[in-house]
């Protein structure tokens, strides 16, 4: 890959007081999290072990007619990724944070990495799958406690210790809709004008991710790709820069360093 590439995003970065970032489950690769689907992903087969797409076994409807499905592949996933801490992309992304006025993060992931770095303007489109609450009676729990206390699954669903109720996590399940907030924070963050976008991990084809991109080309805003293959929308951006993303924001910070 051409220094010159990451050179000019970083000169773009230096000037820029106001960046939007993108990211989707690719940044939290170099943090050891397996994907749902591709070559080593949890689900690499077409189906679960139950017959079923994991996209119907993580559905609203399936968590409110067959709970217990729905939480045996929930707490597969949580397993998968407990003890997961952020990776060089999710800090550099966090220190920018400190050294710019205006940086905000648009992520689709709910591993909560991002937070754990220490990014505040953030918006979790998904939710976060450590933060649990009642579908009764609205108490909220972490499941990081549930993991702690349980190397093999408990008894599924986990139950409410105030009501009985059935826990879930507070993210947004296949067929579910975005949360009001999330739509407000979303609206609020597409109303902003920024100096540069960025695409980090993702294929970006949700259209609240996807048409950020697409108003960047059309104002003439820099947008930078960052992801070790292409994808659809990667004819829009400016730059493309084909390597993981903890290697290429540790870069981009280096250069960033030398130019400041």
């Amino acid at each position: 890959m051409q220094t010159s590439e990451f050179e000019a995003v970083a000169a773009l970065l230096r000037d820029a007081r106001s960046i939007l970032i993108l990211t989707g489950a690719g940044i939290s690769a170099d943090s050891g999290l397996p994907t749902y689907r591709g070559v080593g992903g949890l689900y690499e087969e077409q189906h679960t072990e139950d017959g079923i797409p994991i996209e119907e076994a993580l559905s609203g409807y399936m968590l409110a007619s067959r709970p217990e499905l729905t939480w045996k592949y929930l707490w597969q996933i949580g397993k998968a990724c407990r003890g997961a801490q952020p990776n060089r992309a999710h800090s550099v992304i966090a220190d920018l944070e400190k050294t710019k006025p205006d940086v905000r993060v648009v992520t689709q992931n709910v591993d909560g990495l991002h937070r754990l770095a220490g990014s505040i303007n953030l918006v979790e489109v998904h939710g976060n799958i450590y933060d649990l609450f009642c579908t009764e009676c609205g108490a909220s729990q972490s499941a990081s406690a549930l993991l702690a206390d349980n190397m093999d699954a408990p008894r599924l669903p986990p139950r409410c210790t105030a009501c009985h109720g059935i826990l879930r996590p507070n993210v947004v399940l296949f067929g579910e809709f975005l949360p009001p907030a999330v739509m407000e924070a979303l609206s609020d963050v597409s109303r902003q004008s920024h100096d540069i976008i960025f695409s980090i991990g993702t294929t970006a084809v949700f259209p609240y991710i996807r048409e950020p991109i697409i108003r960047a080309q059309g104002a003439d805003i820099p947008a930078v790709e960052i992801n070790p293959t292409s994808t659809s929308m990667s004819n829009r951006f400016r730059y493309c820069l084909r390597t993981g993303a903890a290697e290429a924001m540790e870069r981009l910070w280096q250069h960033l360093s030398r130019l400041t």
